[in-house]
């Protein structure tokens, strides 16, 4: 299972963004890690900037190099815009799905949810992360797993019209994945673009 256990905050602070949720210590140290990273001036190479939005991008989505490349190599023979179709492949992930229906606070959280078998697709017990999710395909929780206080919490006052690709039924806690999402509901800042060019180098 792919997972990042580091120093969350301290990757958010790299990035100058919350790419692992809501964080405490960046909205009190919004700037670099480090002795000097308030006054660093450094000037990043263009190879650095493609190479951070990679970075940003598998840090946020929690998936390791082989995976990403492997998503990668799949969107470039897709015959569609390259980038955007790397982020689709991403966001239709399981654990992202489960994280984007609001089942789990975090995509770390839902990564935890589908590897202990707590999650269904279609009625079935689905255990990959990775897995990739089809429009039409209803994720649901667990029949005995629907009481974990993580699930409950999770869903309490959670905002299920903010993506319009999924559809929420409160009283069986599952969700319709209808379609797969246009880059522009995407809400994740990632310039997708710089890493299309990355690859290209390599």
């Amino acid at each position: 299972m792919a997972r990042y256990i580091g120093p969350k905050s301290k990757i958010a602070r790299r990035f100058g963004e919350p790419i692992f949720g809501a964080d405490k210590v960046l909205s009190r140290r919004n700037f670099p890690p480090g002795q000097h990273g308030q006054n660093r001036r450094r000037k990043t190479s263009e190879y650095g900037v493609m190479l951070a939005e990679k970075q940003k991008a598998k840090y946020t989505y929690g998936v390791l190099e082989r995976q990403f490349r492997n998503l990668f190599n799949k969107a470039a023979k897709s015959g569609g815009i390259t980038g955007e179709v790397l982020l689709q492949h991403l966001e239709c992930r399981l654990d992202n799905v489960v994280f984007r229906l609001g089942i789990a606070p975090t995509r770390a959280a839902a990564r935890q949810l589908v590897g202990h078998r707590h999650i269904v697709v279609d009625g079935q017990v689905v255990g990959i992360p990775s897995y990739s999710v089809k429009p039409g395909q209803v994720i649901g929780v667990r029949e005995k797993s629907k009481s974990l206080e993580v699930i409950e919490s999770a869903l309490a006052g959670f905002n299920h019209s903010k993506y319009p690709w999924m559809e929420w039924d409160a009283a069986s806690k599952s969700g319709k994945f209808l379609h797969v999402p246009d880059r522009a509901d995407i809400p994740e800042n990632i310039k997708e673009q710089l890493i299309v060019e990355l690859y290209s180098k390599n």
